[in-house]
């Protein structure tokens, strides 16, 4: 069985190793095919191909893309995209004009709790993209002792109702299905078990994603438990979505799952990589 990640951070987006380094990570891992999918932004990956290329591993282009659906922000991966397709690449430029805003309103949120400096601080962790993400704010509180660690300050200022949250309106479904198919690339629901939907509101969500294209689902990744990975795959079997996997790794100490460190799918996918032409063959499905 290939060992194959399908998601993860550098630099580019809230990742701390560059492109090349997460490459060299990934090879170390034992790693065979790789995709870099930082958050709204594909500048990373030549740099990533090109030093996958010197490891002898598989590279796929691709992107995480943020979306507003129903009052809530989703994560929709791409996966074998064209970076090239001028409405992906008009479209991921827009919404990274809009992280620019929702930083300062997240640094206003997180001054009237006393927590004065925030903007400046996130900012000194941005990597040359200057793409400033929620991430960037939790390394710099736990710089300052409010948090032990990244996770633990999502879950007391970060998210819906905490002192530092701040709304914002990013791509919609459609736009980012749009793009991402539009490319020749999958669209993936990135760790769906991380949105807290009841069932009527996943079942919403997945016959929206499969009408307007989406293709795929992240089975297993890092924030999925065993129960939640065998219930995501019951989930892709039943409306016909490719399973996904990947380590959703941002950095050593940060992250739950190292590059590569993957458990299997549950019986019964069907690996989204089974139809990529010149990439990987039939017989490495799982």
């Amino acid at each position: 069985m290939l060992n194959i990640d399908l998601h993860c951070h550098s630099t580019i987006s809230d990742g701390v190793l560059s492109p090349a380094q997460l490459v060299e990570r990934a090879a170390l891992r034992g790693v065979e095919t790789l995709a870099l999918t930082d958050h709204d932004d594909i500048a990373g990956l030549v740099e990533a191909r090109q030093a996958a290329e010197t490891k002898s591993i598989t590279f796929i282009n691709g992107v995480e893309i943020s979306v507003s659906w129903r009052g809530r922000t989703l994560h929709i991966v791409g996966l074998d995209i064209d970076p090239g397709y001028a409405p992906l690449v008009e479209g991921l430029t827009a919404v990274r004009a809009g992280r620019t805003q929702r930083a300062e309103n997240i640094a206003a949120e997180l001054a009237k709790t006393g927590i004065h400096g925030s903007l400046e601080g996130a900012y000194a962790y941005v990597g040359v993209r200057r793409l400033i993400g929620r991430t960037h704010f939790a390394r710099f509180l736990v710089e300052q002792g409010y948090a032990k660690d990244v996770k633990s300050v999502f879950k007391r200022y970060l998210v819906k109702g905490k002192p530092g949250y701040a709304p914002h309106e990013w791509a919609s479904l459609s736009d980012a299905v749009s793009w991402i198919c539009g490319s020749g690339g999958h669209a993936v629901i990135a760790h769906p078990g991380r949105y807290d939907l009841g069932k009527n509101v996943l079942s919403d969500l997945l016959d929206e994603f499969c009408a307007l294209g989406g293709s795929g689902l992240e089975v297993v990744t890092s924030s999925h438990t065993l129960e939640q990975a065998q219930r995501f795959a019951q989930h892709a079997k039943d409306r016909n979505l490719l399973a996904s996997c990947g380590s959703d790794f941002h950095g050593p100490g940060e992250s739950h799952f190292d590059l590569g460190q993957l458990p299997e799918f549950p019986p019964g996918c069907t690996p989204v990589w089974q139809h990529w032409k010149n990439t990987i063959t039939a017989e490495l499905a799982y």
